[in-house]
């Protein structure tokens, strides 16, 4: 595919759709980024401007068309304490360092390490998301007033409703359009956007980071812009997956992070805090009918617009409304057929499914989640493929043990416990055609075997070692120098 013939698909080949969805993901964009401005200390504006900047440079750099990124919660509860104890300007300059150190995880393509997060993973970060949504959405309409959950049932049944009959315009665009009418019109008591925070009608400058420019000013950001950047790159990755799948279609990754990257460099530049991809924005472009980077660059832009030339109205429209779309985002994103999933999967997969959202859910953290998810199952991989067995077959002056598995650090104490070292001036066979040597542990314990058969004066013999284990043993056995009663095959 030629470059006008890609321009042409991922800009212009969904058009009206692009449009449309993104309009609704602005409309979605405002509440979300007041609320993580205020999860990390910041003025709303700080949240919103990050918003603008991220989904315009990643609609252009990203390596995932229709993807939406902008500020996120996961990345403001990173900065809580940067914020609280240095202040504002120093989460200017974590927020560009954090774009560099993932410019540079593109170019050194970190995204091949996506390949080691499981299934089971995947499952248990989307379903914790999903939860997480739900949970954000509980203090605006829990116990506030009968109106308000009047309001959100109506949009629920808008959303779910109206496509059946019409999808000429998004459902949540018609929800959001026609309920802020009702309730400007008719004077309802419900909670608005503008009760979250002020909204400044104006646009982002261009600033630098007021700080020393200093070792100890890089030793105290670093380490947050570090975590920033892997928490950002591990959910704009595994969001980016999520929407290859709902769409059938296929991203950089690595682009993707030099872009988030890029994104974060001129966000810090322009007063914005760290962002990432957001997987509910993203879902909602998706079922919107946003396919392309149009719809991405239309969100950043009707955003600023919104913020701009429409505040007024916009701290109008009903919080309930908006708790009603994310609701229907987090029904959307919920993998329910997890369900059975929990049924079938080996217990190990559930197992570790399950943890993944405890973790993810318990801390508010996605990337504890999915690194603890992928640690469980290392761990429950390396219990399994550890299981070895030493077969032994005695015939008059000779012992022969065929040893069947992968021999490495966590299997070699059964290795050594499956032979018999009371034998003497016997030739020992070892035949390792059923197995693979895979460290130097596995080679240490293959010595520790010949040695002590060595000390009763046995010959052993090491038969049908593959060619990678026979190189790894002639690199590091030390009976290779040692014992004159010892040959190979």
């Amino acid at each position: 595919m030629n470059l006008v013939e890609r321009i042409q698909k991922e800009w212009f080949s969904n058009v009206k759709g692009d449009l449309l969805s993104g309009i609704v993901v602005a409309l979605a964009l405002i509440p979300e980024a007041i609320a993580f401005s205020i999860i990390a200390g910041v003025d709303p504006m700080v949240g919103l401007y990050a918003s603008f900047t991220m989904a315009v440079i990643i609609a252009f750099a990203g390596g995932r068309p229709g993807m939406i990124s902008a500020a996120t919660g996961a990345m403001a509860l990173v900065m809580v304490p940067l914020v609280s104890e240095y202040g504002l300007q120093y989460l200017f300059a974590a927020t560009i360092l954090t774009g560099i150190i993932q410019i540079l995880f593109g170019v050194f393509k970190v995204a091949k390490l996506m390949k080691f997060i499981p299934r089971a993973v995947m499952i248990g970060f989307v379903n914790a998301l999903a939860i997480l949504i739900f949970m954000a959405q509980v203090p605006h309409f829990i116990g506030i007033s009968t109106l308000t959950y009047v309001f959100v049932a109506i949009t629920l049944v808008i959303v779910y409703v109206v496509p059946r009959f019409f999808k000429a315009i998004p459902a949540p665009l018609i929800a959001i359009l026609v309920l802020t009418a009702v309730a400007i019109f008719s004077g309802a008591e419900l909670r608005t956007v503008g009760d979250l925070g002020a909204i400044t009608q104006s646009l982002p400058h261009l600033l630098f980071p007021n700080v020393p420019f200093t070792f100890e000013t890089l030793a105290i950001i670093f380490p947050y812009s570090i975590s920033l950047a892997i928490v950002g790159l591990l959910e704009s990755l595994l969001t980016a997956s999520i929407v290859d799948d709902m769409t059938g279609t296929e991203s950089n990754k690595n682009q993707e992070a030099r872009g988030q990257g890029l994104a974060n460099i001129v966000t810090g530049f322009f007063g914005g805090m760290a962002g990432c991809a957001m997987i509910g924005q993203s879902v909602i472009n998706v079922k919107s009918g946003g396919r392309g980077r149009l719809s991405t660059l239309i969100a950043g832009l009707f955003l600023i617009f919104l913020i701009i030339v429409l505040g007024d109205w916009v701290i109008q429209i009903p919080m309930p409304v908006l708790v009603g779309i994310m609701i229907m985002v987090s029904i959307g994103t919920f993998d329910w057929s997890s369900f059975s999933y929990l049924r079938k999967a080996p217990l190990t997969d559930a197992v570790v499914m399950l943890v993944t959202v405890s973790i993810v859910v318990a801390t508010h953290d996605l990337s504890k989640g999915v690194i603890a998810g992928v640690i469980l199952s290392a761990i429950f991989f390396v219990a399994k493929i550890s299981k070895l067995k030493v077969i032994k077959q005695e015939e008059n002056s000779q012992v022969h043990y065929e040893v069947e598995g992968q021999l490495f650090f966590a299997s070699v104490d059964g290795f050594v416990d499956g032979f018999d070292f009371t034998v003497e001036d016997k030739k020992i066979v070892i035949d390792f055609s059923a197995a693979h040597i895979w460290d130097d542990s596995a080679v240490g314990a293959i010595d520790k075997v010949v040695m002590k058969y060595r000390e009763n004066n046995n010959f052993v013999t090491l038969h049908n070692l593959n060619a990678a284990s026979k190189k790894l043993v002639d690199k590091l056995a030390v009976f290779n120098d040692t014992d004159a009663r010892l040959s190979m095959h």
